[in-house]
């Protein structure tokens, strides 16, 4: 990686490096819900903004991650990628920019010439059976400069045993793509990815691994999939959950308003008086069963919010009311005191 490619992800946060765990979620999840491409659609500027914060999230959110960061920089990502923390002993000096990339015919030469490892089939047996790591924050091209191809997942573990290589990758979607199902290039080719995949799925695509250079077979590929925060959507449970809020009338009285789910906009009555936190459940309406052609239910939940700015006639009105009211929530309170 260049040091025109290194990527500060504290600026990107808007961060310094003593933020602490809580400061740094707090401005991930502000961040994510203004430059979600839900919110903004189309906006390919937005959409790229979105990635660069998920990126940095995803690295300043994990303690070991972070620390490697904090230490080696641009080369964070080799230094996770060894056993020992960085090539050569552990030295937090050494500069790899500059390196000429074109000499390797593969990430696989890189890497062992970066651990000094020996690449040809004349190595040692533990040199062939031997397991590396190289983790990409990224939702775009991974890896240094010329190895590009690594797209649309975050991170990447060949394993070498047995004369085939398995590969992993975490792929993140969108909620839109893990309700309806999509397809992702990876770099030995297009994966189709099945609807109703949560965080922590996994799918195994047989023969669509990295080949092994030694036995020239080709290993399996894992998938790993992380859904990236909506902001509107949360999961509780297998059932989907969204907040709703209405106003003070329309609690006292009843109404039905239109409510969003998953597939578009739908129509919701409710009855009169809901509380603020209660919850109407809207069965079969949530997400998608794997291998079912059911769904789960959506919780909506209600959050009464009462008008910040009043018209002349709204005022007298609610001063009617507060005149004539004879419901008091407050009566039993005195029986509380010690």
């Amino acid at each position: 990686m260049a040091a025109t490619d290194f990527k500060d992800y504290y600026a990107i946060l808007g961060l310094n490096k003593t933020a602490t765990s809580d400061e740094i979620k707090k401005t991930f999840r502000k961040l994510a819900r203004k430059y979600h491409p839900d919110m903004n659609p189309g906006n390919k500027e937005a959409e790229a903004r979105f990635k660069e914060v998920n990126e940095a999230y995803e690295v300043l959110s994990d303690p070991e991650k972070r620390k490697k960061y904090d230490q080696y920089g641009q080369y964070w990502k080799q230094a996770a990628a060894t056993p020992s923390g960085w090539p050569g002993g552990g030295a937090t000096n050494v500069d790899f920019g500059g390196v000429d990339f074109s000499q390797y015919g593969s990430f696989d030469e890189f890497i062992n010439a970066l651990l000094g490892r020996a690449a040809s089939s004349g190595g040692s047996s533990s040199s062939r059976s031997s397991k590396w790591n190289y983790s990409s924050q990224r939702t775009g091209t991974g890896g240094p400069a010329g190895f590009g191809g690594f797209e649309d997942f975050a991170g990447y573990e060949n394993r070498s045993a047995g004369g085939t290589r398995d590969t992993e990758v975490t792929i993140s979607l969108t909620l839109g793509e893990a309700f309806r199902g999509t397809s992702k290039r990876v770099a030995t080719g297009e994966v189709s990815i099945p609807a109703g995949v949560k965080t922590g799925s996994k799918i195994r695509v047989k023969g669509k691994g990295q080949i092994d250079p030694y036995t020239k077979q080709q290993g399996d590929l894992y998938l790993k999939l992380e859904v990236l925060p909506h902001p509107f959507f949360q999961f509780e449970g297998e059932n989907l959950v969204c907040e709703v809020p209405i106003t003070p009338d329309e609690a006292v009285l009843g109404a039905s308003i239109e409510v969003p789910a998953p597939e578009g906009m739908i129509t919701v009555k409710f009855p009169a008086g809901m509380r603020s936190g209660q919850s109407l459940r809207l069965r079969g309406k949530g997400w998608p069963k794997p291998k079912k052609d059911e769904r789960t239910d959506l919780l909506v939940k209600i959050a009464i919010v009462p008008p910040k700015e009043l018209t002349a006639v709204e005022r007298e009105c609610y001063e009617k009311i507060k005149a004539n009211r004879t419901f008091n929530p407050r009566s039993t309170l005195n029986q509380m005191v010690l």
